[in-house]
């Protein structure tokens, strides 16, 4: 039987020493808001020839003065160019795309995309609102499925699962953008999920064990659940990472998923687990 309760201030050492330093990179230097949060314009260029970005960048900066980021994709053949909102007007961003075209002449426009600083702006507050509510309704589903010591360990676990992936994006500056938040909703669901199993087995082994105590309880259900769950998220894992590798357009999905699943699976057996065991001793000597 593996001892995961007696090492609970270890597991949740851990996380909280992770989740302080991507707090603190927020605070310093904030996460890497895309365009969807911010406003601005994203275009992206089929070069259709062998170039050096910086000849494509000298362009761009003659333009957008600094106020833009750039990146190859799909092999080098393309160039994303992501200017911030409001440097360039729509003529202006229109004679820039006519220079590299002069320069670069078998160059060709694949899409144009601009959103508005307002819009961004209603996007954040909407992917927030999103969030609080799945939260919600996940603490009332696990709550009245199981109980309120259940339910508020699954949201502590959801809550980490969400900041240690935050932090991740947040130390590599990672861009967030509207498909990081359709995949941390993912994640909440899944991560839900797999500790539901292993909820589900202490709820069951309270009624075998009835003389072991809350640890002995806890450690037998993670130990009986912990094969099941780690094989179940490689599984899933290992196709994420497929798409990851094979699809490119697809990273921005598939990033925040191999992050934030696998750090669910983590929580589900180092930190709901743990942090049921020590609600309920505590709601013991309360009543004691």
């Amino acid at each position: 039987m593996l001892k995961i309760v007696e090492k609970t201030k270890l597991w949740f050492s851990i996380s909280l020493i992770i989740i302080v330093i991507g707090m603190g990179v927020i605070a310093t230097k904030g996460l890497n808001l895309g365009i969807d949060f911010k406003g601005g314009t994203a275009i992206t260029v089929n070069m259709n020839q062998k170039f050096d970005k910086s000849d494509v960048d000298k362009i761009i900066d003659k333009h957008a003065k600094g106020e833009y980021l750039s990146k190859t994709i799909n092999d080098a053949k393309e160039i994303e160019i992501t200017v911030k909102s409001d440097a360039l007007s729509a003529d202006e961003t229109a004679t820039m795309l006519k220079e590299i075209k002069t320069q670069f002449k078998s160059s060709t426009l694949v899409s144009e995309d601009t959103i508005g600083a307002s819009i961004g702006s209603e996007l954040k507050t909407k992917a927030v609102g999103a969030l609080i509510v799945a939260m919600l309704f996940m603490l009332v589903y696990v709550g009245f499925r199981f109980e309120f010591k259940f339910a508020a360990s699954a949201i502590l676990a959801l809550l980490h699962d969400i900041l240690i992936t935050i932090t991740v994006y947040a130390v590599f500056q990672i861009a967030v953008n509207a498909t990081f938040i359709a995949a941390i909703l993912t994640v909440v669901g899944y991560s839900i999920n797999d500790t539901i199993v292993i909820f589900d087995r202490i709820r069951e082994n309270q009624r075998i064990m009835r003389k072991a105590t809350i640890v002995e309880i806890t450690n037998t259900s993670v130990t009986q659940t912990m094969a099941r769950s780690i094989n179940t998220v490689l599984t899933v894992l290992i196709c994420i990472f497929s798409v990851w590798i094979f699809v490119p357009a697809l990273r921005d999905l598939s990033g925040p998923l191999l992050i934030g699943i696998g750090v669910g699976c983590y929580s589900s057996i180092f930190i709901a687990s743990p942090m049921w065991a020590f609600l309920k001793k505590r709601t013991k000597k309360v009543t004691a």
